[in-house]
């Protein structure tokens, strides 16, 4: 790996100072908008047209902070469930935090959510989350921005990254289900294979990989042709640059967030100039409820975060450059990654039809590669009309996604008892912990009836999975 310490780029140093300077000035931009606020103003024309252009000023002048999950409740067969957010792992670089709810005594199955160290925080996945919750038991990571982690932690790149997943695996414990969106599906398909070849007791479940760069040969899209036209190099030169003196991290090599989102506006800038032309105009038709959800928007888009320079460099040279994956060639702490050793844990590949960053394919391409993966245990699922956020928030997410991954969950977890339990085996275990009221309801009720296997039970199901299961030709 290139060494970067010498790169003699200064832009961040610069843009701080700048944001530094217009400090003072957002403060007066947010004291006059706010009295333009007042309600004896509302119908005052000139004041509309103040307090739109001050909204718009405070927006581009203020320095976004990384915002909060803030999921407070979910609803479980109509009934709410306050949520408590909690870290339950805090390592240098990342915490890992459990969305606990209050009150509900059932063990659903537990599913990591991976997010993505690529330039926004894991609260990008917050209607992931909170569409999941009522189906399973949820953990996440949330990764420390570079530019908080002082010197004295130590560097960060992808093997590191490979084994902060691991660890987190292990430390959730067996028969997880594990999930990766966009960057960190490579990360999470090596953690796996490398936990099977030591024997770990701890191999998820499953792994539901969305949206992701597995084989970036596949369908080039701008992003990744501009990896492959620079050097790496140039990646360090012109990219990485040293965090300034007024953060935690004086001094690491980032790949500071301004830069990613200025690359991720790019590929649909016109898009956002019209975003904000309508910001404009619903502020001048006093139509708050829309302005409102715009700005809440662009909390979350322009909220970017930090990345460690090695980290990002490795990730550039072997997923974008080498394609190391996929050629047999990636290597993580001098433990060569082979996906042939993937053989016990399902697989569900999510892409969106419109997908700029990861286009069609890219995911998909891990079917193939887990070549020893039984066919029964793999999915795929291709979201039309989805773009690179549809596959993981939105109105198709909720629509048609959610149903896909809960079904592909529940559908894993009855197969697995189905095939390795018997009833007298399954009272009291894991397993049962992990199911639905209904199935721990119904299979009380086949014991009770003498029937000893889950074949025997699970006769046949109808319309909608998981909802209704026909015993003896009684619906449950």
């Amino acid at each position: 790996m290139i060494n970067c310490d010498l790169s003699t780029n200064y832009t961040y140093y610069m843009l701080e100072g700048l944001r530094a300077q217009i400090a003072p000035m957002h403060l007066g931009i947010n004291i006059l908008k706010e009295a333009y606020e007042h309600e004896s103003l509302e119908d005052n024309g000139f004041a509309r047209i103040m307090h739109a252009y001050l909204t718009l000023c405070e927006c581009m002048t203020r320095k976004y902070e990384k915002p909060e999950f803030n999921i407070l409740e979910t609803i479980i067969d109509d009934k709410t469930y306050n949520i408590n957010e909690k870290v339950i792992l805090k390592k240098s670089f990342c915490e890992l935090r459990h969305f606990q709810k209050i009150g509900f005594k059932q063990e659903l199955p537990q599913l990591l959510i991976v997010a993505p160290m690529a330039g926004h925080h894991a609260t990008l996945l917050r209607t992931t989350v909170q569409e999941l919750l009522p189906y399973t038991d949820i953990y996440i990571t949330d990764w420390t921005e570079a530019s908080y982690v002082p010197l004295e932690a130590g560097h960060f790149d992808m093997d590191d990254y490979i084994d902060y997943v691991m660890e987190f695996i292990n430390f959730i414990g067996p028969n997880v289900h594990t999930m990766a969106v966009c960057q960190p599906t490579v990360p999470l398909l090596a953690a796996i294979s490398l936990m099977l070849e030591s024997n770990s007791p701890n191999v998820p479940s499953s792994m539901i990989l969305m949206g992701g760069p597995i084989d970036a040969r596949k369908n080039p899209t701008a992003v990744n042709e501009f990896a492959q036209s620079k050097s790496l190099e140039w990646f360090c030169q012109m990219v990485t640059m040293q965090v300034p003196l007024n953060y935690p991290g004086h001094g690491r090599k980032v790949y500071p967030s301004f830069l990613q989102l200025a690359g991720f506006m790019s590929l649909n800038l016109f898009r956002h100039i019209d975003s904000h032309l309508e910001l404009w105009q619903s502020l001048l038709n006093s139509d708050y409820k829309k302005a409102d959800h715009t700005i809440k928007f662009y909390d979350e888009y322009l909220a970017g975060m930090d990345m460690p320079a090695a980290f990002y460099l490795q990730t550039i040279d072997e997923v974008f450059q080498q394609f190391s994956l996929v050629r047999g060639k990636l290597v993580s702490e001098k433990c060569p990654i082979d996906l042939k050793h993937i053989t016990k844990c399902a697989l569900l590949g999510i892409e969106g039809e419109l997908d700029d960053i990861a286009a069609v394919g890219q995911t998909k391409a891990a079917l193939k590669l887990c070549s020893n993966i039984p066919d029964s245990m793999k999915r795929y699922h291709l979201q039309k009309g989805a773009g690179y956020y549809g596959v993981f928030s939105g109105s198709k997410f909720k629509q048609f996604i959610v149903p896909i991954i809960k079904d592909f969950i529940y559908d894993f977890v009855i197969k697995l008892i189905s095939s390795n339990l018997n009833l007298r085996q399954y009272k009291n275990s894991h397993y049962e912990r992990a199911l639905p009221a209904w199935i721990v309801t119904l299979l009380s009720v086949a014991r009770n009836d003498g029937v000893v296997s889950m074949q025997q039970c699970l006769v046949g199901m109808i319309s909608q999975p998981y909802n209704k299961i026909i015993i003896k030709g009684e619906v449950w």
